[in-house]
This record gives structure tokens, C-alpha cells and sequence, in this order.
């Protein structure tokens, strides 16, 4: 440890520390130690060669104490030696919180929800009413999240992810697309402080509140990458349910301090949202590939996952083809999948449609799932008095039930998807989709897959979404 550090601590404590105990700086340069004086007060000594990014720390730092924000109060710097002192936050991040809280269990524990939320308040405040007044000629390494930063991102996903990954692809093209993600994301207002790495190992909890660290990379930018940080914080795995909540957490805390449209704000959000998981996966490339740092690599199908989720919702309002292919590609790797042994759970999605219409489309990204044709079993569109209803209803419930052919149909379909589900929880694959098809997509179709959905959920250890694609179609029953 360098002696400056002792030598700031005792002029802050009136004493030399007692006791020195180096800390684990994840994925930083920097080393951390935790002081501790014979009265048991401690604080936490930062050594860092790189000065730029210690003034940019210790500047913002105080920048958003005086505004009230719960950052770490400097205790005292020596810019020249490279070392700052700091409030000791405690060892709790809201990660660890998480996973203690959380267990093996999929939801988000109230306790945990609340600090999520309360952060995702604070968010807004941080990055447009503290921005007022922050020193941006100190920002590091660049004063803005602007073309030259989001080409720096880019590449780096490439030449860490894609070609160490042996994920093929058109060096031009892909630069294209580049430039063209580039172009979209700029048009977004760009006026506000980008804490850059928002993510839940980045904000400490103390006495049930959040308090945050690690911004020194801050700098201008939109509104929307620091709450995408958040949301696809790989390995936090937050339900995509939770994460919808939080954004209106978001939208409505920050709503109350600038002028956020909803549909706009969306508009960018998935594009943003595609540029913070392409960095990451470039980080995960580079520490876990090239440094042989296997524990990023824990990492990889969570981003999978949230790839994956991201191309279920569609293009974006750019044209990025080749792109889209290396990521669909990323999507389809069995061995991207398989590279870590992870807690991820399978979510089946059952649904229903008509043949007349045509065969679902894949949203998964992977391609795969399964079809079943229900239109061998009995017909209630046949019956007048169940023409008009749906398989969702009681009367033809009891009509398909009470023919064995249905339920020796819904027993087949079973025990076909019992060694699918075992094979993709094994292989980390996220989702398997299911489809029954009949004539009109209103009765058989729509019972079998309620059915399956039922018994599925019943026997736990997946998650079941259910879709009815033809229900808009479906003819109101008679008063």
C-alpha cells in the first residue's frame, strides 16, 4: 500500500490505522484497502495510476455530495501520488444484497424491489437536476458519449466478442451497421450525465438505502443507457416483468424533472439497450477469452438471454442486417450457451393459432420449438351452442375433456417436451416455444395449450406464457 494513504488517514483520524486489509476491485486496475482505526472507524484507500480518472472521481464525488446525493464523502486526495481517501460504504452491493435476499427463488424479494426502485429514483436526479453545475472538462476519458465512444463500445464487442467468440461475419458491412446504430443513437437528446456503469455492483446498501460508486467514467450523454445498465445487469437476472416496472419507476421519477414523452423515450430505449449489452459482452470477451479470466464468463448466457429477449421484440427503427445476423448467430450457439454452468430458467411459451393464417413465426431468436396439429381431435365449432365460444370456456372445456383422444393427445404432447425441457434447462437455452394449431385458432388449438400450460405450471421448475394469436378473431359469444 502506498504510504500516503496512512499518512491521509492519520490526518483525518488523529491516528495511524490499526489495521489494513486489501479489498477485491473486480474488474479495475485500481487496488482498495479498508483502514481501520484503533477506535474500530475505517475508511477506504483507493490507488490508482491513472490521475485522469482519480480527478474525475473525487470531483464528481463531491459535485454530487453538495447536492445531497449518497455518494462517498473524500476524505482527503494526494493527486499527484495517485490516492484518495474515502467513506467506507460497507461490503454490501446491491448484487450481494440480491442474491442473499433472492436465494434460488425467481422473484425479487420486497426488501430488495425497494431498493431497486428507490435507485431508479435517485437515477434521474443524478443525471439531470446534480448534472447542473459538474465540471464535464474532467470527464474521462472523454467528455461525451458521442460517436467516437459508441465506435470504441462497437469494437470492442467485436474484436473481444465476435472474433474470439468464432462468430463469423462481414468486416465492411458490420462497420456500416456500426455507423448507422451510431447515427439512431445520436439523434436521442444527449444533454445529461451518463454514470456510464449503473449496474447492481456499482451501488452499495446501507441501512436499506442505495448509495453509489464508480462514475468516474461519467459523462454527457442520454437518459436512457444508464437505466439500461440496470435492467441487464447480466448475472442480477431480474425478472422482464420487474424490469418493465422499474422503467416506469424511472420515466415517472424522471418526468418530474425534464420533459420524458414515453413513446419517444422507447423509441431509443431498445437501441441503447442493444449498444450496453454489446459493451458488456465485449468486456466479458476480453477478461474471460483474452485474459483467461473464466469467471466472466459466468456472464455470457445471461447476456445471451437478454440478446435473446431484445430480438423477440423485433428490428429497430434502424436497418443493421449484418449485425442482426452475427447476433442471431450469437443467439443459435449451443457452445455460447454451454461456456458457463448458470441458474437460468426456462421460460416455454405455448400458444395457439390457426392454420388458415399460417404458422407462428419464431421470436426466440434460436429458431426450434414445437407445432401440433390439433385438427385430428373433435371439432366443438361443430356444436351451435360452442360455435361462438373459446377453448378458454368451461362448456368446451368439458366437451374436449370427456373424449379421451384429447387427453391421450395432451399426455402424448408431454411426454415429447419432457426431454426437450431437461436438454435446454441443461444447455442454458431461455426459451421453448410450443404452438397448437386447429382450423381457427379458437377452440382445440387454444384449449390443448391452456391445458399444457396448466400441467406445466402445476409441476413447477419452468416459467409458462401463454398466447392465443387468433383471439382478436374470435367471435363474441351471443347475449
Amino acid at each position: 500500500m502506498h504510504p500516503r494513504l496512512s499518512e491521509l488517514f492519520s490526518a483525518r483520524f488523529g491516528a495511524p490505522p490499526a489495521s489494513i486489509d486489501e479489498l477485491r476491485a473486480h474488474g479495475s486496475d485500481r487496488r482498495l484497502y479498508r483502514l481501520r482505526s484503533p477506535e474500530g472507524r475505517t475508511a477506504i484507500g483507493v490507488e490508482n495510476a491513472d490521475l485522469g480518472e482519480n480527478a474525475a472521481f473525487v470531483s464528481f464525488s463531491r459535485h454530487f455530495r453538495s447536492v445531497g446525493l449518497p455518494m462517498p464523502e473524500i476524505y482527503a486526495d494526494d493527486r499527484p501520488a495517485g490516492v484518495y481517501l474515502e467513506e467506507d460504504l460497507g461490503d454490501t452491493t446491491l448484487f450481494d444484497f440480491l442474491q442473499r435476499e433472492r436465494g434460488a427463488a425467481p422473484d425479487i424479494p420486497a426488501q430488495v424491489a425497494a431498493v431497486y426502485e428507490q435507485a431508479v429514483k435517485l437515477l434521474p436526479v443524478i443525471q439531470i437536476k446534480a448534472a447542473r453545475g459538474l465540471d464535464y472538462s474532467l470527464c474521462y476519458p472523454r467528455g461525451a458519449f458521442d460517436r467516437r465512444s459508441m465506435m470504441w463500445d462497437l469494437n470492442y464487442f467485436k474484436y473481444y466478442f465476435l472474433k474470439l467468440a468464432q462468430i463469423p461475419f462481414h468486416e465492411q458491412k458490420l462497420e456500416n451497421d456500426f455507423d448507422a446504430l451510431c447515427g439512431f443513437l445520436l439523434q436521442a437528446e444527449r444533454d445529461f450525465f451518463l454514470y456510464r456503469d449503473f449496474q447492481s455492483r456499482n451501488i452499495m446498501v446501507r441501512d436499506g438505502q442505495p448509495c453509489f460508486i464508480d462514475y468516474q467514467g461519467g459523462r454527457r450523454g442520454s437518459l436512457h443507457y444508464d437505466l439500461a445498465s440496470l435492467l441487464l445487469d447480466a448475472k442480477a437476472n431480474l425478472p422482464f416483468a420487474f424490469r418493465d416496472h422499474l422503467k416506469q419507476v424511472y420515466l415517472a421519477a424522471a418526468a418530474q424533472l425534464t420533459d420524458v414523452e414515453p413513446r419517444r423515450f422507447e423509441k431509443y430505449f431498445r437501441a441503447f439497450s442493444l449498444i450496453r449489452i454489446l459493451q458488456a459482452m465485449g468486456a466479458y470477451g476480453f477478461r474471460g477469452f483474452y485474459e483467461r479470466k473464466a469467471q466472466f464468463l459466468q456472464s455470457v448466457p445471461y447476456a445471451i438471454r437478454n440478446l435473446e429477449h431484445l430480438l423477440q421484440d423485433g428490428e429497430l427503427p434502424v436497418e443493421l442486417p449484418v449485425l442482426w445476423e452475427a447476433l442471431h448467430r450469437i443467439v443459435r450457439s449451443t457452445a455460447l450457451r454451454e461456456i458457463a454452468l448458470v441458474p437460468l430458467t426456462l421460460t416455454l411459451r405455448i400458444g395457439s393459432f390457426s392454420y388458415k393464417q399460417g404458422y407462428p413465426p419464431d421470436s426466440s431468436g434460436h429458431g426450434g420449438g414445437f407445432v401440433f396439429d390439433c385438427r385430428a381431435l373433435p371439432n366443438p365449432a361443430r356444436e351451435a351452442a360452442l360455435a361462438r365460444l373459446s377453448g378458454r370456456d368451461p362448456a368446451v372445456a368439458v366437451f374436449l375433456a370427456k373424449h379421451d383422444e384429447v387427453t391421450q393427445f395432451i399426455t402424448q404432447v408431454r411426454l415429447l417436451l419432457a426431454p426437450a425441457i431437461e436438454a435446454y434447462q441443461k444447455r442454458n437455452f431461455t426459451h421453448l416455444s410450443v404452438a397448437f394449431g386447429c382450423t381457427g385458432g379458437q377452440h382445440r388449438s387454444v384449449y390443448c395449450a391452456e391445458e399444457l400450460a396448466r400441467l406445466l405450471r402445476a409441476k413447477g421448475g419452468v416459467l409458462v406464457e401463454v398466447n392465443h394469436r387468433e383471439a382478436a378473431t374470435w367471435p363474441q359469444p351471443e347475449k
